[in-house]
């Protein structure tokens, strides 16, 4: 039959609506709501297709492919979702990071004995929860104990008084949560009471994800309602016997994926990954860790009822499921914040599409990777076509588990994410069976369930006041802050594309009304008073007569004071003047980092001239063009790099040949000739898109940009300075001039100290810097050399 009608049953599947056929009739099961009278609409139309298809294919009703006990229970192998979890846990150790928990507070008369006794019934009902793994022959096992005896712990904190008690209660829960299960040798799934009152009780139910998953809750409540019911009312409870477990669908899904079977959709998805990008680089707080750690946190969120409609309406509108509308706006999202085209996203689903394991609690959901192309040309009905063809294809190929897809696809991998996707996207449409114990009220319990799997995950679920969501992500990498922000553009999103699907997706808007008055408005309202007549070596000078004898700089052994520095710079200013320095002169400074290169860039500045900062370690090619490229008159050095200007034209001064011609000129401040708009520096760019340019900043530009770097960020006079940056590069003039304008010190770091993560460490440790500025890569240095 045609892969349409397969598609579109794999979509039934995922709406968790199951189709049979009984005496050539169609038989349909479908969740509150799931069927829409679209989908009602298509399934009569294409009822005789359907039949068709199912009774050539077996469908739901398979006979010859039918999961069917296991005459043995020794030594079963792991399904491929359990394999994958086994491995992590070799890898990683013992931990919380697959545990189940499950809390509610039950007020009323509750029956201890009744409650045990219907915890038992279950674990000896699914094989699930009374199984271990161990290792034979270097592989994985299935170890099924014959019988569960679950002992209810009883945790009495009557006798508390309320503060108390509700701290130890939180303490208590915290530590279920966190406390790891042992799969070689634990029972798997533990429960604990704590006894508030007579009649206030929370009881704790946690499970290890690789004996159970989602739909298995809805079982394990679905069945406990009743056994509980029963055992209350003094009744035998009935419980249709189970006709499979779930290690005889382990058996099967081993055999049964292999073959053809397994070459046609690992041919799918072979072809349907390639070259997809190893890794979704969305921008974060904090640098991603070289092992993932799984911390987490959540913060929750409601849509609008309002919101909610008019995407459901949507779904009316344009043939496709919420699902698909809520996952292209979600692509559209992560391809902004990542600009990235390409977007891979995981999303999980049931794995539920045989009655033999409908009513099994067990590991069997499995994860499916959405890849979305995003194209800013499509308009959003266009990219929703795209997606429902993306959706509907994955179903069709949804047999091959998550974790066999991995081994066949050897993607790159890294301990820093997971493969092939780190951004999960979960719908929950389907209402979750509610547990309900007679003589009760049952309440949820919040927890601050602190684990992330994935870098980022967003859950919806619908409910009467709309879609409420949640969003998982790794505190590693994210603040609360940053997720808080990341669900308001979500939320833009969102209502852009149902106010007009007909919009280009590089239109839709992401930005809150909040933040757009505030880039648009605030942050445009710049305008702020500064020394406009004022040029940057006064606002020192000014300094020097506050605190005349304050420490200006330090380098090594070596210090100033304000006084001191103004003095030495006004020397070399006089005596640059001597050699026809004055206003708009370019004079170029090649020195090592030093007290002197301090000096040097004051002197000049002093003198009227402005200059052209040369770094020595720059190749002797660039120098000379630096130097012949400025037309500048005089050029500042010292000894030892006259080697490197040897066919220089103009006046070298070096500073050690002329240090007493220098200072024997006059201490006192040098006369301004200069205004605002007068040069301060010529600053050459690294030529990366041609030949290096001189880029010429005026006194008045360098005041602006000092003044609102000493209110924001800060810096005051109680501040020290690790200055770390070549004065070719432009943040220099941050660095040097800033402290010095507030009355702030300079630790100056050699060359050497700089480009060293641990002597750069040290220095911070030892120096009493209070701010450092420095380049990712300088930042990147210092981790590596285990700076914190």
């Amino acid at each position: 039959m045609s892969k349409s009608i397969q598609a579109f049953l794999s979509e039934l599947n995922q709406l968790d609506i199951k189709l049979s056929i009984h005496k050539d009739k169609l038989k349909l099961n479908a969740p509150k709501g799931a069927l829409t009278p679209e989908l009602k609409a298509e399934l009569t139309s294409r009822k005789a297709d359907i039949i068709a298809f199912l009774q050539e294919n077996q469908g739901i009703l398979v006979t010859k492919d039918i999961i069917k006990p296991q005459s043995t229970r020794q030594n079963l192998p792991l399904s491929f979702a359990q394999q994958r979890l086994w491995f992590l846990d070799q890898l990683e150790g013992h931990n919380a990071t697959y545990n189940m928990p499950g809390i509610l507070k039950l007020d009323g008369n509750l029956h201890q004995e009744a409650l045990e006794k219907s915890l038992n019934q279950i674990i000896q009902r699914h094989e699930s929860l009374r199984t271990r793994f161990e290792t034979l022959n270097g592989e994985a096992i299935q170890i099924i104990d014959l019988e569960g005896n679950l002992q209810l712990e009883i945790i009495n904190l009557e006798s508390l008084e309320p503060d108390k008690k509700e701290i130890r209660t939180k303490k208590l829960i915290e530590q279920e949560i966190q406390k790891p299960f042992n799969l070689s040798q634990d029972s798997l799934m533990r429960a604990s009471l704590i006894k508030l009152e007579a009649e206030s009780h929370i009881i704790l139910i946690t499970m290890h994800h690789i004996i159970s998953d989602g739909w298995s809750m809805g079982v394990f409540i679905q069945e406990l309602t009743t056994l509980y019911s029963s055992y209350v009312q003094g009744k035998e409870p009935l419980l249709s016997p189970l006709k499979i477990q779930y290690a005889d669908f382990a058996v099967w899904q081993r055999e049964w994926l292999s073959g053809e079977n397994l070459q046609n959709q690992i041919d799918y998805w072979t072809n349907k990954l390639s070259g997809l990008p190893p890794l979704l680089e969305l921008p974060t707080d904090y640098s991603r860790p070289p092992k993932q750690t799984f911390k987490g946190s959540h913060f929750t969120f409601t849509l609008s009822q309002e919101l909610t409609q008019k995407l459901k309406q949507l779904t009316r509108d344009l043939d496709v499921t919420l699902f698909m509308i809520l996952l292209s706006g979600f692509s559209v999202f992560l391809s902004r914040y990542s600009r990235q085209e390409d977007i891979a996203i995981g999303t999980p689903i049931a794995n539920r599409n045989r009655q033999e394991v409908e009513s099994l609690i067990g590991f069997f959901v499995n994860t499916l990777i959405m890849r979305v192309n995003i194209d800013d040309n499509l308009t959003v009905t266009q990219l929703l076509q795209q997606v429902k063809k993306t959706c509907l294809d994955a179903y069709a190929h949804q047999e091959i588990p998550f974790e066999k897809l991995v081994e066949e696809l050897k993607p790159e991998r890294n301990l820093s994410y997971s493969p092939l996707f780190q951004v999960m996207f979960v719908l929950q449409n389907a209402p979750m069976k509610e547990l309900s114990l007679p003589g009760l009220t049952l309440s949820p319990v919040e927890i601050e369930y602190n684990i992330a799997k994935f870098d980022l995950t967003l859950s919806l679920s619908e409910t009467e006041s709309g879609l409420t969501g949640n969003w998982e992500y790794n505190t590693d990498l994210f603040e609360r802050e940053t997720i808080e922000r990341m669900m308001g553009h979500f939320q833009v999103l969102l209502e852009a594309i149902v106010a007009n699907p007909q919009e280009k997706v590089a239109k839709l808007p992401l930005l809150t009304e909040r933040e757009e008055h505030k880039i648009l408005v605030e942050w445009n309202d710049t305008a702020v008073d500064y020394p406009k007549n004022k040029c940057i070596h006064q606002l020192f000078e000014e300094q020097v007569k506050k605190k005349p004898d304050a420490v200006a700089v330090v380098y090594k052994e070596e210090q100033l004071t304000y006084q001191e520095l103004n003095q030495k710079a006004n020397q070399l200013a006089h005596y640059l003047q001597k050699l026809g320095v004055k206003p708009d002169t370019l004079v170029g400074i090649c020195v090592e980092r030093s007290v002197e290169m301090l000096i040097g860039l004051l002197g000049i500045l002093k003198a009227g001239g402005a200059y052209v900062p040369i770094d020595p370690n720059y190749p002797k090619e660039r120098i000379s063009y630096v130097i012949q490229d400025s037309n500048m008159e005089v050029l500042l050095t010292q000894q030892h790099l006259n080697n490197q200007l040897k066919e220089i034209k103009i006046p070298v001064i070096s500073w050690e040949e002329e240090k007493e011609n220098i200072f024997q000129n006059s201490v006192k401040n040098v006369p301004s000739l200069l205004n605002a708009k007068n040069l301060a520096y010529v600053i050459y760019t690294s030529g990366s898109t041609g030949k290096p340019k001189g880029v010429q900043i005026e006194h008045q530009s360098l005041m602006n940009f000092l003044k609102s770097m000493s209110k924001q960020p800060g810096l005051s006079q109680e501040d020290n300075l690790l200055a770390v940056t070549t004065i070719s590069f432009d943040i220099a003039g941050l660095e040097l001039y800033l402290p010095l304008s507030v009355g702030g010190k300079i630790i100056l770091a050699s060359q050497e100290i700089a480009s060293d993560g641990k002597e750069l460490a040290d220095l911070l440790q030892t120096s009493s810097a209070t701010i450092m500025q420095a380049t990712p890569a300088t930042w990147r240095m210092l981790i590596a050399a285990k700076w914190r």
